[in-house]
C-alpha cells in the first residue's frame, strides 16, 4: 500500500473525527492577551484551559523584559547547538540561578519539557538498567520508557505497595545484569491533580537501591514554601535524585529544565541527544526566564493569589457536592457521569450558553461513562470568576442528570455545520 494511502485510512482515534471537531473541540482558537478571560469564536470566554498558574504570561514586567530582549538579540541568537556554537554566559545564569532555587547542584536547560524529558530518560539508562515507572506518568516519560532497549516495570498510579513489588522485581533482574534501578514519578499528576508520593517512596530507599526522577512540571512554581515544588511541599527535596520543571506552566513560558548533582549533570550535557544535535534555547527565552524566575522566587504573592483562587474554587465545588477525585494541587478536575454524546453537548452549552472554556476528558483517558471537566485556575482569575464557574457547573449538573443533554435538541452535530472551522477560518454557512 502506498504509505500516503494508508495515512488517509488510518486517520488515528483523533483524526477519525477531526472534519467536524476541528476547529471546536480540537484545535481551537483561544485569542486575545491570555488571561482569565479570552475570545473563542468571537465571544469573550472566561477561560480554565491555560497552564498559567501564577498569571505571568500577561505580567508588565514580563512583556517588558520579553520585548526587549527580542528587540536587542532576536530570536537566531544564539545561532547552533550549545556544545558547539550556541552557548553563552546567560544560558549558565539561568542554569546557575535554578539549581540554587531548586536546591540542587547543577542545572542543564531543555528546549522543550516534553522533547527534553524524553531525551533524558532515554540518556539515563542503558539495557542493562531497569526502569521503575507510574502508570500515570506523562506521554513524554512514556515515550522516553519506550526508547529504554532494557526492562522497564511500571506499578499501578500511587500505590506504594505495588511499587515495591516492581523494585524486588527490578533488583533481583539487576543483580543479573550489573545494571541499575531508575524510579519515575511525578510531582503533581497534571490529569488528575494528584501529588506523587514521595515520602513513601523516598522511605523505600532504606529498602532497595535506586534514583528518582520527579517530573515537577505541575508543581514548580506553585507548591512549597519558596514555590520550589512538590519536593518542597513534601520536605524530600533533597531526596529527589534528578528533578525535572518546566517554563511552559507556572513560568508561562517555553523550554525546561534538569537538575541533579553536577556528576549527573555534566554526563548528560554530553550524552542528551535532543540537547546536543539541537538549536540553543533562544536568547529572548533565556532572559524572559530568568525574569520569570526572579518574579517567582522575589514576589510570593503569585502563588498567594493563585491558591486564594485554587482554593475558593475546589472549597465551592466541594461545598455543592462535586467529585474532584484526589486533587491535593491547584488541579481541578470535576468528574461527572455520562457518555460522549452527553460530554460533548455539555461542553457545547458550557460554551455558546454560559461563555465558560474547559477542558474535556473522556474514555480512554478516562473510564467509560466518566467525563472528565479539568479547570486550572490561575492568579490571573477573580473569586468573581469563581463564584460564577460554580453557580454555572450546578446548572449543567442538573442539565447531565435529568438527561438533558440526551435529547436530540442538544445534539452538538446538529450544530456543527454552524461553527465547524478550517485552518483557514470560519466556515459560511
Amino acid at each position: 500500500m502506498d504509505l500516503f494511502e494508508k495515512l488517509k485510512q488510518r486517520r488515528g482515534p483523533l483524526g477519525q473525527i477531526s472534519g467536524i471537531t476541528y476547529g471546536y473541540f480540537q484545535f481551537p482558537k483561544l485569542e486575545g492577551d491570555i488571561a482569565n478571560k479570552m475570545v473563542f469564536r468571537d465571544q469573550e470566554m472566561l477561560v480554565w484551559s491555560i497552564n498559567n498558574y501564577l498569571g505571568l504570561a500577561n505580567h508588565p514586567e514580563i512583556r517588558k523584559v520579553d520585548g526587549e530582549s527580542a528587540t536587542a538579540h532576536g530570536f537566531s541568537n544564539p545561532m547552533g547547538a550549545r556544545m558547539m556554537s550556541g552557548n553563552s554566559v546567560t544560558h549558565e545564569r539561568l542554569e546557575e540561578e535554578l539549581s540554587a532555587f531548586v536546591m540542587k547542584e547543577d542545572t542543564m536547560l531543555v528546549n522543550y519539557g516534553y522533547m527534553g524529558m524524553a531525551s533524558t530518560v532515554d540518556a539515563l539508562v542503558d539495557r542493562n538498567d531497569v526502569i521503575v515507572y507510574d502508570s500515570e506518568c506523562h506521554a513524554c516519560i512514556i515515550d522516553g520508557v519506550r526508547m529504554h532497549q532494557g526492562k522497564r516495570f511500571v506499578y499501578a498510579h500511587n500505590n506504594i505497595e505495588k511499587l515495591e513489588v516492581q523494585l524486588k522485581r527490578a533488583e533481583k533482574l539487576v543483580e543479573t545484569t550489573g545494571g541499575a534501578v531508575l524510579v519515575i514519578t511525578e510531582g503533581v499528576f497534571g490529569m488528575a491533580g494528584d501529588q506523587g508520593k514521595l515520602v513513601e517512596i523516598v522511605e523505600l530507599k532504606k529498602k532497595y537501591d535506586f534514583r528518582l526522577f520527579v517530573d515537577d512540571a505541575h508543581g514548580i512554581g506553585t507548591l512549597g514554601a519558596t514555590g520550589a515544588g512538590t519536593g518542597e511541599e513534601q520536605g524530600v527535596q533533597d531526596q529527589i535524585d534528578i528533578y525535572f520543571g518546566t517554563f511552559a506552566k507556572a513560568f508561562a513560558s517555553v523550554g525546561g529544565f534538569i537538575s541533579s548533582t553536577e556528576d549527573v549533570v555534566d554526563y548528560l550535557k554530553h550524552n542528551t541527544r535532543s540537547q546536543i544535535f539541537a538549536k540553543s534555547m533562544p536568547m529572548p527565552l533565556v532572559e524572559g526566564n530568568l525574569k520569570r524566575l526572579e518574579l517567582l522566587r522575589d514576589q510570593p504573592e503569585h502563588k498567594a493569589n493563585l491558591w486564594k483562587i485554587a482554593n475558593a474554587l475546589q472549597s465551592g465545588l466541594k461545598a455543592n457536592g462535586f467529585n474532584l477525585g484526589e486533587t491535593n494541587s491547584c488541579v481541578t478536575p470535576v468528574f461527572l457521569e455520562g457518555g460522549l454524546m452527553e460530554a460533548t453537548n455539555l461542553i457545547f452549552d458550557l460554551r455558546e450558553n454560559h461563555q465558560i472554556f474547559t477542558s474535556l476528558v473522556v474514555y480512554p483517558v478516562v473510564p467509560k461513562n466518566v467525563i472528565l471537566l479539568r479547570l486550572i485556575p490561575t492568579a490571573a482569575h477573580t473569586l468573581e470568576d469563581v463564584d460564577y464557574t460554580i453557580k454555572t457547573f450546578e446548572i449543567i449538573s442538573n442539565k447531565l442528570k435529568n438527561n438533558e443533554y440526551s435529547k436530540d435538541e442538544f445534539t452538538w452535530i446538529k450544530e456543527a455545520p454552524k461553527w465547524i472551522t478550517k485552518k483557514s477560518g470560519y466556515v459560511n454557512t
